[in-house]
């Protein structure tokens, strides 16, 4: 995949943080820089899964007795 240079405002405070972070880890700006805004992107994902889940679940909510059948699925028996 290509890659494209960016340029960013960041306050001091926030770079130094990640500085010494990368430097702990021993990596570097731009790679950690990425890494933090896939986690990010794969995070702000799976909000808006569970928005759409409970969107759902408002529109069509589990009616009692709808899972029973499941029930005796989630019994362990004695560990």
């Amino acid at each position: 995949m290509a890659t494209k240079p960016i340029q960013m405002t960041i306050d001091e405070l926030l770079l130094k943080q990640v500085d010494d972070v990368v430097e702990e880890l021993g990596t570097t700006r731009s790679s950690f820089i990425r890494d933090a805004l896939q986690m990010a992107l794969h995070q702000h994902r799976i909000t808006q899964l569970e928005r759409q889940q409970a969107a759902g679940y408002a529109r069509h909510p589990v009616v009692p007795g709808e899972f029973d059948i499941w029930e005796s699925e989630q019994v362990w028996g004695d560990v």
